[in-house]
């Protein structure tokens, strides 16, 4: 009895170490795996997360350029200014309104084209790559475009279009700059949309629908129970990825209406611009550029989520 309990302890022991050993080694190899990404990932804190610790820090202070002596701490004033700041609020609502707006256009018109490009129509290759141009032009050739091609009420485009009707010589950005800003964002991103429903499109199982009209059912009922649900998530990422993008939008605003008239298009990337660029009022523009972030961070996050959901789907399939 003594012998085999001994022996059994021993084995108990054998067994225990061969675990810690596999379980060491498992560290090991883990973090071996992880060491090619080390440079990486070291590049990625300190061109992100540092810039972001320090604008923190800033935000701490009152620290204007144009007055002399150092910076002092203010605490959570900055803060406060920022919430109580009616320029604050107006270039917070500037910011929803064309970001709802331009992503729900873009994403309406995408959806159409994507439907159109999808069937077998003559010249299909040609409209896509057509289609897909406006989404390579950079942000800020985009806006002289529009500016001073399209929208120039002496020698535009649009107002030779529309001189029949009287409409010759309106002012389209200055009349209408929130128009104008979503209508260039719309021509912009509506590629974007494109791609991904597109995409969507592409990935859907052909007998279902073929199932779906021997059964009876129109083409438009097989796109409104059908297609359109089987879409949804890829529509959701596109305007996800969107509205992140969107809501950063600085460079048509500057190029074509400076944020005015008045304030009519300042938006809190513009916003941060005056503040930091112009009122040199650095410990404010570092608030806004944090609220800015947190406000980016949770569109980033529903973007993610809806990332991850549609890959489970597909793994599911």
């Amino acid at each position: 009895m003594t012998s085999a309990g001994t022996t059994a302890t021993a084995e108990g022991v054998t067994g225990g170490g061969r675990r810690s050993s596999s379980a060491a080694a498992a560290i090991r190899e883990g973090r071996l795996r992880w060491l090619p990404l080390l440079p990486a990932l070291l590049y990625v804190v300190l061109v992100t997360q540092v810039p972001f610790l320090l604008t923190i820090y800033y935000s701490l202070f009152n620290w204007n350029l144009l007055r002399p002596g150092a910076p002092t701490f203010a605490g959570a004033q900055n803060y406060a200014t920022v919430v109580q700041d009616p320029s604050i609020r107006t270039a917070l609502l500037n910011t929803v309104v064309l970001t709802l707006l331009a992503v729900g256009i873009s994403v309406v018109l995408g959806v159409a084209i994507a439907l159109l490009l999808n069937k077998d129509i003559f010249g299909k290759g040609a409209l896509r790559t057509l289609m897909i141009g406006p989404f390579l032009v950079m942000p800020v050739a985009a806006a002289l475009i529009w500016k001073d091609t399209l929208l120039n009420p002496i020698f535009g485009l649009v107002g030779y279009l529309v001189s029949p009707i009287g409409l010759g010589r309106v002012d389209w950005v200055g009349q209408f700059p929130m128009a104008t800003i979503i209508t260039i964002e719309v021509w912009r991103w509506t590629p974007f949309m494109m791609l991904i429903a597109l995409a969507g499109l592409q990935s859907q199982n052909l007998e279902v629908l073929e199932a779906a009209g021997v059964d009876g059912a129109t083409s438009l009922q097989s796109l409104r129970y059908i297609t359109l649900p089987f879409i949804r998530p890829f529509v959701e990422l596109g305007a996800l990825l969107g509205s992140l993008f969107i809501v950063q939008t600085f460079d048509s605003i500057f190029m074509t209406t400076q944020g005015g008239p008045g304030e009519a298009t300042t938006n809190l990337p513009f916003l941060l611009y005056l503040v930091a660029f112009q009122g040199f009022d650095i410990g404010k523009a570092s608030a806004i550029g944090v609220v800015a972030v947190i406000l980016t961070m949770i569109v980033a996050t529903l973007a993610l989520r809806t990332l991850f959901t549609i890959f489970h789907v597909e793994a599911r399939r």
